[in-house]
């Protein structure tokens, strides 16, 4: 057993004191940080103007005034200057040279009612177009109001939104304030499983492949046992990865706390989240790990070059992406049988059955059979794992095909 916590530290220690985690630690930090704080930070390469200049050509001469005042009520920081007696060439000129956003011409239909036309040197920067279009829009509100002869009340029953309520007849079925909650724990889970794949999963499979090429291989797999050294990396390495994420939620913590009064768990959504749910995300997100990092030191173990670990990976990544893309899929449609056929096959189980506990009301045995699955795929892959990657470990040269799991059970067999 002391053997087995030797390679487990050896992973964690060795990985943690690598230039690659620390940097990828340090950036994705300052990402957090930044985006936290983007508003701040674009402030600060503000070029200083307030509000974008927009010039008015009023054909109309009814719709300025109107459309000032609609913009002034929107609190939209867009600065209208009537272009009089200039033409749309000049006021072209006046746009290249920076001095105006753009303009806008302002008619009238067949049927006496507002509409417009907006220019500018690139129509990518939408929400100015935006809130003219919404200011233009309240302002024919208003003036068909005026045309029907609505008195203020009545206008404002007219333009009030419906309220639609939903209510679910299930006694088991969860509130709309329930779901909102669950679907931020799920994709908070979605993330994590997702990010342990991509990172971490080929952080293992290129850990075994470097061992091979440095042939120390050959000397572990006759002292220590195919398993153990499998599972040390295993753990080794989810600890080191426990250890990343727990940085980036601490720095998510601290920016974000500055900024707001309100808890860090109430800023994710997760105020009021059971307990329960809690719980099943540790569960998923640990067994899924598990999961797909098995395969990713089974894999890893038929490569003997660093550069052949991505290609070797490619079929446990797209098998991540499947699943990531079904959940979304889940998000809006939990009840499908497709979501309740998927949440069943193992390498999916970890992100689509928590869709649907966090979403609908499943009975206890689903979940369960849900666990068990992932807990029996575990333990077979593992043993499967074991004899590949007691075989894999030994094969050297180009290696980066499926069909070599045969070879390395045939070479594990050999060496038993």
């Amino acid at each position: 057993m002391n053997s087995f916590w030797i390679m487990l530290s050896q992973s964690y220690i060795n990985k943690f004191k690598t230039k690659a985690f620390i940097l990828t630690t340090v950036i994705v930090a300052i990402v957090i940080a930044a985006g936290a704080n983007m508003e701040k930070i674009v402030s600060l390469f503000d070029d200083g103007e307030k509000e974008p200049r927009i010039a008015v050509i009023d054909e109309s001469g009814t719709l300025y005034e109107p459309l000032k005042q609609q913009l002034k009520q929107q609190s939209v920081d867009i600065k209208l200057i009537p272009a009089v007696q200039k033409k749309e060439s000049q006021l072209k000129d006046e746009i290249e040279a920076d001095k105006l956003e753009g303009y806008i011409v302002l008619k009238r239909d067949e049927a006496s009612l507002p509409q417009a036309t907006y220019k500018a040197q690139s129509i990518a920067q939408s929400n100015i177009s935006a809130d003219l279009k919404q200011a233009l829009q309240n302002v024919k509100t208003k003036e068909v109001a005026t045309k029907l002869e609505l008195t203020p009340e009545e206008m404002a029953l007219w333009s009030a939104p419906v309220d639609l309520k939903k209510v679910a007849l299930d006694k088991g079925a969860k509130s709309e304030e329930e779901l909102m909650q669950a679907q931020s724990l799920i994709y908070v889970l979605l993330f994590f499983i997702y990010i342990s794949v991509i990172i971490y999963a080929n952080m293992i499979a290129s850990e075994v492949a470097i061992e091979k090429s440095s042939r120390v291989m050959e000397i572990l797999i006759s002292s220590v046992s195919p398993v153990k050294q499998m599972f040390a990396k295993i753990i080794g390495i989810g600890l080191l990865g426990i250890t990343q994420m727990a940085v980036w939620l601490l720095v998510a913590y601290l920016t974000l706390s500055r900024q707001s009064d309100e808890s860090f768990v109430h800023l994710l959504g997760l105020s009021s989240v059971p307990v329960s749910m809690i719980v099943y995300a540790v569960v998923f997100f640990v067994l899924g790990y598990f999961l797909y990092a098995t395969i990713a030191a089974l894999l890893g173990s038929l490569v003997s070059r660093l550069e052949d670990v991505q290609q070797m990976m490619l079929p446990l990544t797209i098998l991540v992406m499947i699943g990531f893309f079904i959940s979304m899929y889940g998000l809006g449609n939990p009840e499908s049988s497709v979501i309740t056929f998927t949440s069943y096959v193992p390498f999916f189980t970890p992100m689509i059955m928590f869709v649907r506990i966090g979403l609908l009301s499943i009975p206890v045995w689903e979940v369960a059979a849900g666990i068990g699955i992932l807990i029996m795929s575990i333990a077979l892959f593992g043993l499967f794992g074991a004899r590949v990657y007691q075989g894999g470990v030994l094969m050297y040269g180009k290696s980066n095909s499926l069909k070599d799991i045969k070879k390395a059970i045939q070479l594990s067999k050999q060496n038993r």
